[in-house]
């Protein structure tokens, strides 16, 4: 008998393609082998569910898991406590989501506070998972804003008891990975100061394996491989319903799964180890040098895209075409309400209707009118979204700043810092979602 444990995070979105997908639609089963040296054998599939890195890591060294999805901090203490044991090696052998920028970790406060900006913090709690990817964002954060480490109380808090405490409002703010800062404010009592896209140093989530298990089982391996990029295609070809399967299946809301995995969304479904996002774990190793979690580790020894290059090879596609490569899909269609297709994604919309489609907007201004337009007639609306001006991030409607300009043009911002200064530029005003959807629609927005 061969068995298999496989470690994920199902809770954390980035992590959905390579764990509860998977699972729940039963595409690993589909590709396992069953000739050859697997004649006769029987293989079982052991799923288990964590909420951070380190236990997973934990399993693997024990020999209990054999292959482990987590972020890019935890990947990489993972690749380096294996390398100080006894235990052979993990390898990198894919990625599952990733965002260029750095988006998907993200300071939250609560929503009835005074602040706005990091440095509004100071001298504050601020609680985050120690050794997560928040962790070096939030380091990083500091620095680049040239704020001193004790600038901030900074105490390490697993994300659920962060979240409580950020509600009871015990601390001052909350540093977090995917899904964390998004689901926070949709779920009311939460708002987003800094995003890690203000830093700009890539994110991500990945799979690593056991080294003696891959090379022992390659054809398993491969197998895994080929049910995540199923479970990707799976994702884009209706994500309307994906998301709402995904959040069925571990409780994240779906509004917040569509605005990671969704058309234009935060992060990017993409299995190759790209060279930004090497670069990036690299930088990553020196940031956890600092907190002393790793001495010295040799991330070019640790990749092996080697297993992902054969499923590629035997897909008839190139590899080589897709690392090089950073498209995401997009939102596109026609507007029914402005009457005129979708021809720049990053500066649309989409409105989630309550029971009903999403519908495509062509930008800020025929999102926020139709949004006014259907309210006006009762319509109920389960959230909107519009783009970053500034970094092109995907928002939630009601959570962005507005900048509107004097002809009535309309651009919406992740920070109100962001909005206030584009409307000094064009002469305009800055406007809450609030005030732009209360205006003669008593009721209004969320």
């Amino acid at each position: 008998m061969i068995s298999i444990g496989i470690g994920t995070q199902d809770a954390t979105t980035n992590t959905a393609i390579a764990g509860i997908v998977i699972r729940k639609l039963g595409l690993l089963e589909k590709y396992l082998p069953h000739d050859g040296k697997y004649a006769g054998k029987k293989i079982t599939v052991s799923w288990e569910n964590f909420t951070s890195g380190p236990p997973i890591t934990n399993g693997m060294i024990a020999g209990k898991l054999q292959l482990g999805v987590m972020g890019d901090y935890p990947l990489i203490v993972n690749g380096y406590t294996f390398a100080q044991s006894r235990e052979g090696q993990s390898r990198l052998i894919a990625v599952a989501a990733y965002n260029l920028a750095g988006s998907g970790n993200g300071v939250v406060v609560n929503s009835r506070s005074a602040y706005y900006a990091l440095a509004d913090l100071k001298g504050q709690v601020v609680s985050v998972p120690f050794g997560s990817a928040a962790h070096g964002m939030l380091l990083r954060a500091l620095k680049r804003n040239g704020l001193p480490a004790d600038y901030l109380q900074v105490v390490n808090q697993a994300p659920e008891v962060g979240s409580t405490n950020l509600e009871q409002q015990k601390i001052g703010g909350h540093a977090d990975f995917v899904p964390y800062p998004e689901l926070l404010p949709h779920r009311g009592f939460a708002r987003k100061i800094f995003d890690g896209a203000q830093i700009g140093v890539p994110t991500f989530h990945g799979v690593v394996v056991r080294d003696d298990f891959a090379k022992a089982y390659p054809e398993i391996v491969d197998a895994y491989l080929k049910a995540m990029m199923d479970a990707a295609d799976w994702v884009r070809a209706d994500p309307k319903r994906a998301a709402e399967k995904i959040s069925e299946w571990t409780g994240v809301d779906k509004e917040v799964v569509y605005i990671y995995l969704g058309p234009g969304g935060i992060m990017t479904m993409d299995p190759t180890i790209k060279p930004q996002l090497v670069a990036a774990a690299r930088e990553d190793v020196k940031t956890l040098q600092e907190i002393g979690k790793v001495t010295t580790f040799d991330v070019g020894a640790w990749l092996d895209d080697s297993y992902l290059r054969k499923v590629f090879a035997a897909r008839g596609r190139s590899y080589e075409q897709q690392t090089g490569t950073t498209a995401n899909y997009e939102v596109g269609g026609y507007d029914r309400f402005c009457n005129k297709p979708v021809t720049v994604p990053r500066e649309a919309g989409e409105i989630w209707l309550t029971g009903g489609a999403i519908t495509p907007h062509a930008d800020t201004r025929c999102t926020i009118d139709a949004y006014n337009a259907l309210r006006k007639r009762g319509q109920a609306i389960d959230v909107a979204y519009v783009f970053d001006k500034v970094r092109g991030i995907k928002l939630f409607a009601d959570q962005a700043f507005y900048a509107q300009a004097a002809n009535g043009d309309l651009a919406a911002f992740m920070l109100k810092p962001d909005a206030d200064a584009f409307a000094r530029r064009v002469g305009g005003q800055s406007l809450t979602f609030a005030a732009l959807t209360t205006q003669g629609q008593p009721g209004a927005g969320r």
